[in-house]
């Protein structure tokens, strides 16, 4: 049988294991563009739990261990790798629920769990992936338990099976075959469980503190609530109450929601099936409290005078900045919000212009975590929020961050920047939630994008032997051709996405174009384009891509 200090110290190793050999993931991925590469991603997405597993005492069980884990995890993740880590770790929690300690039968029901968890969470599962090494790995968890085989032999055996399932990853994805790698996602879960297997093979358990990045030792962090509220002198309730509940029942959080608002306001219910983060402004936070304990034990627990932080601090105190962006309630007057996720001043002006409420910092070679975006989300006093990820590997995270709301967000499959821009550009006001949804796809959907960036690495990639340092023409995530010169790139990219429907046409430079380069690489191109097409040129500002045009 598995303790809940054994299990915490796996979690720890495998963070810890990660790490160490992100980069060797990262040096997996086959696409030679920079990206938030897959280690890199799954290590802050289990770095996220060190801080929160260091605290739990050696006498907790599997139950806490797992959920502890599972909920940091939730809140870091990063990437579609980090998401899928997190999905996979949140069903074996969910197994585990209860469990003083587990018996190897009690992690193969844990294990499928979660695969069933992850498989369901994609919508176009892929073979040859991390999800086939966690199904496969799961698969022979369920085989060695029905057999009967102890702890120690059992997670060998676990680990055995992952590794074998990820040597068949090129076999099931040509790409990978092609370029002599295996599956990077599939490698990460892999090298995750060999650090947990290290604990229960009765290892010590491997110092992590520090290895682990800045970003994840900061530890998972809950979405923070303003607590002056946001008054501007007047307060109607006196005192700013705040908790987590540890979930033992399974009680609706909706009741306790509409309880707190009748004896307050400001109120916030942001729960999952392990906890649940509660916020009120009450003048009997006795009553809250005992209300909320019919759904679980309590930790966390903050109750402040806002009258007298009023009196003491001012309206400085009311425009007090947290860590991350205050909560804010939503505004039964306001029907819609917009949270983008873009990089680059330039970028970030023009979206907001266009009016978002919140631009995240992230993109291609930062994806934001679950968390950043919730952040965003219950900053934005709207009845439903518009969020755009403008990023393929950001999507999973949004789409996490909206199930943890406490509004109604609705994610835009938006996988770029021009389409995140075409999207915002057709939201009418007078139109229904489902219609703008539509019409906002819609119309980032007739965008063609194009990318001018570099080459990281020397690759073999889609018939192009590419070297590192090259540059990288690429239209609709495709990549058409390598360059050495970057206006001719630029002026060749663009004829090739133009055509005679062409009528508007734009282009981001980054921040490694000078305003020389810029005004050389416009009078270029206007020279190659028809009359009848506009041309915008603007200073996007954003990292790793020299160029982004936009073709409607």
């Amino acid at each position: 049988m598995v303790s809940g200090k054994q299990l915490r110290d796996a979690f720890l190793c495998a963070a810890g294991r990660i790490q160490s050999e992100r980069q060797t993931v990262d040096a997996l991925n086959v696409f030679p563009v920079p990206d938030g590469d897959t280690g890199t991603n799954m290590s802050m997405t289990i770095g996220n739990t060190v801080r929160e597993l260091e605290k739990l005492p050696d006498s907790a069980s599997v139950a806490q261990a797992s959920a502890v884990a599972a909920s940091a995890l939730l809140r870091g993740a990063r990437g579609n790798s980090g998401v899928i880590l997190s999905l996979l770790f949140r069903g074996f929690s969910k197994e585990l629920h209860e469990k003083q300690e587990a018996s190897p039968a009690d992690f193969a029901a844990a294990l499928e769990r979660g695969v069933k968890a992850a498989y369901k969470a994609v919508m176009k599962p892929t073979e040859g992936t991390i999800l086939t090494v966690a199904r496969l790995a799961a698969q022979r968890a369920s085989e060695l338990a029905e057999a009967g085989v102890e702890d120690g032999a059992f997670w060998s055996g676990v680990v055995e099976a992952a590794s074998a399932a990820l040597e068949t990853t090129p076999e099931l994805l040509p790409v990978l075959k092609k370029a002599g790698v295996v599956d990077a996602g599939g490698k990460g879960f892999l090298i995750v469980l060999e650090g947990m297997n290290h604990i229960f093979q009765g290892g010590s358990l491997e110092s992590v503190a520090e290895s682990v990045p800045p970003q994840a030792q900061a530890g998972p962090t809950l979405v923070e609530f303003d607590t002056t509220g946001g008054f501007d002198g007047q307060i109607t309730f006196t005192y700013c109450t705040e908790f987590l509940i540890d979930r033992d029942s399974q009680k609706d959080s909706v009741s306790l929601r509409a309880y707190l608002e009748s004896i307050g306001d400001c109120v916030v219910v942001v729960d999952d099936e392990e906890i649940v983060k509660v916020h009120v402004h009450t003048d009997n936070p006795g009553k809250a409290i005992e209300e909320a304990l019919g759904y679980g034990s309590l930790t966390k627990v903050k109750i402040e005078n806002m009258r007298e932080q009023f009196a003491q601090a001012g309206l400085a105190a009311a425009e007090k900045v947290s860590d991350t962006l205050p909560y804010v309630p939503v505004d039964p007057e306001r029907k819609a919000g917009f949270v983008v996720i873009a990089a680059g001043d330039g970028v970030c002006s023009l979206f907001q212009d266009l009016g978002a409420d919140h631009v995240v910092s992230g993109g291609q070679t930062m994806n934001p975590s679950t968390d950043d975006i919730l952040s965003a989300i219950q900053a934005t006093p709207a009845k439903t929020v518009f969020v755009l990820p403008n990023n393929k590997n950001i999507i999973m995270a949004a789409e996490q961050a909206a199930r943890l709301a406490d509004r109604d967000v609705r994610v835009l499959q938006t996988l770029t920047i021009p389409q995140g821009m075409a999207a915002m550009l057709n939201y009418n006001p007078e139109a229904d939630v489902a219609a703008n949804s539509a019409a906002m796809t819609q119309a980032a959907e007739r965008v063609s994008t194009g990318l001018v960036t570099f080459a990281a690495r020397d690759s073999d990639f889609d018939g192009h032997h590419i070297k590192q340092g090259e540059l990288l023409a690429l239209e609709g995530g495709k990549l058409l051709f390598t360059e050495t010169n970057v206006e001719k790139t630029l002026v060749r990219l663009v004829r090739s996405m133009t055509g005679k429907e062409t009528s508007f046409i734009t282009v981001l430079y980054g921040e490694d174009i000078d305003e020389e380069q810029a005004e050389q690489a416009e009078s270029a191109l206007r020279e190659k384009l028809s009359g009848d097409i506009e041309l915008s040129f603007i200073s996007g500002g954003q990292p790793v891509y020299y160029f982004i045009v936009s073709v409607e």
